[in-house]
């Protein structure tokens, strides 16, 4: 258990390192809806060392929307934009939450978006069961 809280702290610390760096990117706003309401680092992909693009600076909504709190489509307009940011963190991360609303919209925003095409893949697969297009 003390190596699991060690390595978390450690993660953590690596995290803060980047807090300045990824907040001047954002221009102290938040990366996907613009508010600059109670920001903090989310860590887009835990799984890899935290670097500048696994890494975006959200408010709370978005981070709730992030760890899967589902919203009304009308909610999920505010953060169409990031799916055309360069950092794969701001706009992978978004199009995982608008892929979820599954309205045509939001489709249609990640097919144009310029996220890698193996994540517009999976995400497009996932809005669409049957697999048709």
């Amino acid at each position: 258990m003390a190596k699991g809280f060690e390595t978390n702290k450690v993660r953590m610390e690596t995290i803060g390192i980047f807090g300045k760096s990824v907040g001047k990117r954002a221009g102290f706003t938040c990366e996907w809806c613009g508010s600059k309401d109670d920001l903090r680092l989310w860590d887009y992909k835990p799984d890899m060392s935290p670097n500048m693009d696994t890494l975006a600076l959200l408010c709370t909504r978005c981070r709730d929307l992030a760890h899967g709190r589902r919203a009304a489509p009308e909610e999920l307009h505010s953060i169409r934009k990031a799916l055309w940011n360069n950092t794969p963190s701001v706009a992978e991360g978004a199009a995982r939450v608008l892929a979820r609303c599954r309205e045509a919209w939001a489709r249609t925003a990640i097919e144009d978006s310029y996220i890698d095409d193996n994540v517009k893949s999976e995400l497009l697969r996932q809005g669409n069961p049957a697999g048709r297009r």
